[in-house]
């Protein structure tokens, strides 16, 4: 974003600097100063940023609370299809956690309660993979349909502003929120981030002014065992 400011102002620089020779001297003059001015302003390219934190540095983070931890449902059965569901409690015609995803959800609830992580609410997607991730792990959930995105289109802009609106809001003092969902939500919003996982997480910390950071991400079988 940085690199495309510089561009854009150096780009308005030369547009304007044509556009002086055709201009009495002493508006040049006055305009010329004001383009200088708009580039020196202009913000440098950042830095690269360090290096992710480690699972050990996420969890003492979470400990104070503050944040909202948004799971990517654990490991399913791809040979299943969501098209033919009826409604969000058809789970025989969903696609459904594996043996092995069930395993993932529970050894995620027993590594936070090992560590103590204070929790908040739990919001889980309606499908019953995302449900059954939340009540394995953490035991309880609400259903929210706004952190699975709808109900626009896929390709609607707005379909995904519910669960923005939930990435930006703080979780109650001492608390994280946990958000149990799917990788096309977060990746709509985070588009220029890698993929997530099956049961991995994205640790965000909710802006005072609005809007959101991730400030690190975590594997299921990454938390740490005390």
């Amino acid at each position: 974003m940085a690199m495309l400011l510089h561009s854009r102002a150096f780009g308005i620089l030369l547009e304007l600097t044509g556009r002086l020779r055709r201009l009495p001297r002493k508006f040049a003059g006055v305009i010329a100063l004001a383009a200088g001015i708009a580039f020196a302003q202009a913000p440098a390219p950042l830095p690269a940023g360090p290096a992710p934190p480690s699972p050990a540095a996420i969890v003492a983070a979470l400990k104070s609370g503050g944040y909202i931890v948004y799971f990517r449902h654990t490991a399913t059965d791809f040979s299943q299809k969501d098209e033919r569901m009826r409604d969000f409690d058809d789970c025989a015609n969903q696609r459904n956690l594996t043996v092995e995803g069930r395993e993932q959800a529970k050894k995620i609830g027993d590594a936070w309660r090992k560590l103590s992580i204070p929790l908040g609410r739990v919001l889980a997607s309606p499908f019953c993979r995302t449900r059954e991730v939340a009540q394995l792990a953490f035991g309880r959930f609400e259903r929210a349909l706004e952190v699975r995105g709808g109900p626009a289109t896929a390709g609607d802009p707005v379909r995904y502003q519910p669960l923005s609106r939930l990435l930006e809001s703080a979780p109650k003092k001492g608390a994280n929120d946990v958000i149990v969902s799917h990788g096309n939500p977060y990746h709509a919003l985070h588009s220029g981030t890698a993929y997530l996982r099956e049961g991995e997480a994205a640790i965000i910390r909710p802006l005072p002014g609005g809007g959101h950071d991730v400030v690190g991400r975590i594997a299921w079988d990454e938390w740490p065992s005390r």
